[in-house]
């Protein structure tokens, strides 16, 4: 047997476009050398990995257990050239909404400042769409708002946030204690689901309340602090998300009545069959050492 990089390369480009014509196009190749490279690395690993569908190549079995090693050997095979080249490393972060805007730019200023040579790209969306990410190998890891349960993916622990009640400094109940009842009937903005925030609230809130007044969704933070404040509406956000807010006077804290603080688990997520690559290792290790900077 004597696979190639280059053959690998063919298959994780035809898997990205699902077309040997564009896979052709993304490497700067004739469809005929794409074609033949995928035949004959289908013929050295005795199997099928695509159905053809027409022109259509449609992931089979096969396709779909070789993707995360064939990502591997090239990833590894890139480190060994930056090793010896002036080639930059390439490293892909997903994060949902409230770690990727307000605790990750610290991460990564850090990690431009100490590994200039390594490029960062970020993606930032709601909790569930970063698992989608990471689950397809998108991004090099994830960091959610909430546990996740995908089989093929593997979450640790990696900080505690809490979650604040708040509203518009003119509302009536601004500053008080309130009792469930009272709360419920509030009119309340959410994220949408599918977010970690939204899952948060109905997760510690609803048992309590039993309902919500919802009268608004939105699917982002900023908008939501900023549509609270200028309204008599109610949420529920990351004490990182409102801070500047509490110090500005614009909204005020919310209390319920015999609660206690609302902590929420924070994970960090990887595939499980994800090389982890030295530039990953990397961005782990700076971000552990400003963790350890925080709790001193």
């Amino acid at each position: 047997m004597n696979i190639t990089l280059r053959q690998l390369e063919v298959f994780l480009a035809v898997i990205d476009t699902q077309s040997t014509t564009r896979g052709a196009e993304k490497l700067a190749l004739s469809q005929s050398a794409v074609s033949s490279a995928l035949a004959d690395l289908e013929n050295q690993l005795g199997v099928q990995l695509f159905e053809r569908a027409g022109k259509r190549l449609i992931v089979n079995e096969n396709a779909r257990l070789l993707f995360p090693r064939a990502q591997a050997l090239l990833e590894q095979a890139q480190e060994l050239e930056n090793l010896f080249s002036s080639g930059r490393s390439m490293l892909r972060i997903g994060a949902s909404t409230t770690i990727g805007n307000y605790l990750l730019p610290a991460v990564i200023a850090r990690y431009r400042e100490q590994f200039p040579g390594i490029q960062l790209e970020l993606r930032v969306a709601n909790s569930a769409d970063i698992a989608e990410a990471v689950a397809n190998f998108d991004v090099d890891i994830g960091f959610i708002e909430g546990p996740c349960h995908r089989m093929e993916l593997e979450s640790q622990l990696w900080r505690q946030d809490e979650m604040l009640l708040f509203c518009a400094a003119s509302h009536p109940l601004a500053g008080k204690t309130v009792t469930a009842e009272q709360l419920a009937e509030c009119q309340w903005i959410l994220r949408e689901a599918g977010s970690g925030t939204r899952e948060v609230v109905e997760q510690l809130l609803l048992p309590r309340l039993h309902h919500l007044n919802l009268v608004m969704e939105l699917g982002n933070s900023e908008a939501i602090k900023h549509a609270v404040s200028h309204s008599q509406t109610v949420s529920c956000l990351s004490k990182v998300v409102i801070e500047e807010q509490l110090e500005s006077g614009r909204v005020a804290l919310l209390q319920l009545e015999n609660m206690e603080r609302m902590m929420r688990p924070l994970y960090l997520i990887r595939h499980k069959q994800k090389h982890q690559s030295r530039s990953l290792q990397v961005f782990l290790d700076v971000e552990q050492q400003i963790a350890a900077g925080l709790k001193a």
